[in-house]
């Protein structure tokens, strides 16, 4: 998994003026809104004795969160502002959790997992569509049993829908894809993939409408459907849908809560029949693709994607899922991957590990102020995997350990 990404983590109309706790990237966070409505994030574990900040509540003024173990008090910025056990003295300079920075944009809450100063960080992702007031909007949620990756490139994937989504959409009849090309940013790609759909295996009221306009216009044949799909970095594709009745949008942030599971965040957008009582009937399509998608997905092995690229065989339809991998694989190369087995684990353990927020490296009288340990980075180089850790000197070792 990597760090220094903006994560879509949560919708941002479930994060209220009360603890809400959060697993992402195997760490758990705990997300409040506070007094001037802004939403804070920080790692979900007291410094004093490791009280889940989640389980507490918010002081009368909004602005700090109490450890329900022994009311510990911690601001927005991860600083503890109350020890209630020893009022009369100082507050150790050690008394501060991890505050990772948030943006709300597009109804979600994205939080910057990493310790980049704010210059160079990337950007979160262009999606003007979600702020087209044309699309009527839902937003659910899906949860499997997969690697978060392995939903990623799956909604990347225009070949598998004649025999995935046979019932919904593709053509097992003719399940050939034209080459495409993708174009690309540092953080993106987009292809526009033409796939045939035959309009006879939609039922209910959508498949009326289809019937109706492709008898009308070109008769029983299959249909050629342009579709636009690709991926945004970290854990974002985008799917563009042009149907005979209108456009439809469907956004999947797959939040990855450990290395088996994933929060798949949905947000479907449409440009046709938008009263309320259709939403229902969108709902139940997403939530059936995925279904079949979870039917294949959570039997794929390895279960987590490979990083040699020869360890599965690639062919041209395969281009964005090729071209996700190769961005990936340098983003892991120059450290922004983190070691998942230091912050999940196994079982129990008697060091806690977090993802480094930006205070740890952009102020220097902080450096060594912190109870909990950062997670090694993890670079995989040649074929190597590399572990990175800092040592007590500010200088970094590695441990090389040959694949």
């Amino acid at each position: 998994m990597l760090k220094n990404l903006w994560w879509p983590v949560e919708f941002s109309s479930n994060v209220v003026d009360r603890p809400l706790s959060l697993q992402a990237l195997g760490q758990y966070f705990v997300l409040f809104r506070d007094s001037k409505g802004q939403v804070n994030c920080l790692s979900d574990l007291c410094v004093h004795r490791g009280g889940p900040l989640s389980e507490g509540w918010l002081t009368d003024d909004k602005d700090s969160i109490v450890c329900p173990y022994h009311g510990w008090q911690y601001g927005g910025d991860g600083q503890c502002t109350k020890i209630p056990a020893q009022p009369q003295r100082n507050i150790p300079t050690k008394a501060r959790v991890d505050s990772y920075p948030v943006i709300e944009k597009y109804g979600y809450v994205w939080t910057f997992l990493g310790d980049l100063p704010e210059e160079e960080r990337p950007p979160i992702p262009d999606i003007p569509e979600l702020d087209d007031p044309q699309f009527k909007r839902v937003e659910g949620s899906y949860y499997w049993k997969v690697n978060y990756e392995r939903a990623l490139e799956n909604g990347m994937d225009g070949s598998h829908a004649a025999f995935v989504h046979g019932s919904r959409f593709g053509n097992i009849k003719d399940p050939s894809v034209p080459d495409f090309d993708v174009t690309t940013t540092p953080w993106s790609g987009l292809s526009t993939i033409p796939l045939k759909a035959p309009p006879k295996n939609l039922g209910g009221l959508w498949g009326k409408l289809f019937k109706f306009k492709y008898k009308k216009e070109v008769g029983d044949g299959p249909v050629l459907t342009h579709v636009k799909a690709g991926y945004f970095l970290p854990n974002i594709n985008v799917l563009y849908v042009p149907l005979p009745i209108g456009n439809m949008v469907l956004i999947d942030a797959h939040v990855p809560v450990d290395e088996n599971h994933t929060r798949s965040m949905y947000i479907g957008l449409r440009d046709f029949i938008k009263a309320e009582w259709a939403d229902k009937d969108t709902h139940k399509r997403i939530q059936d693709i995925f279904k079949q998608d979870d039917s294949v997905l959570k039997k794929q092995r390895p279960e987590i994607l490979p990083y040699q690229l020869s360890d599965e065989l690639h062919i041209r339809s395969d281009i964005l899922q090729t071209t996700y991998r190769r961005r990936r694989n340098e983003l892991l190369d120059q450290g922004w991957g983190i070691d998942m087995h230091q912050i999940v684990g196994d079982g129990p353990r008697d060091v806690a590990v977090v993802i480094p927020s930006p205070a740890r490296k952009n102020n220097p009288e902080l450096a060594n102020a912190w109870v909990h340990k950062e997670v090694s980075s993890r670079a995989i180089l040649g074929g190597s995997k590399v572990e990175t850790a800092t040592n007590a000197g500010g200088q970094t070792a590695y441990e090389i350990e040959e694949s």
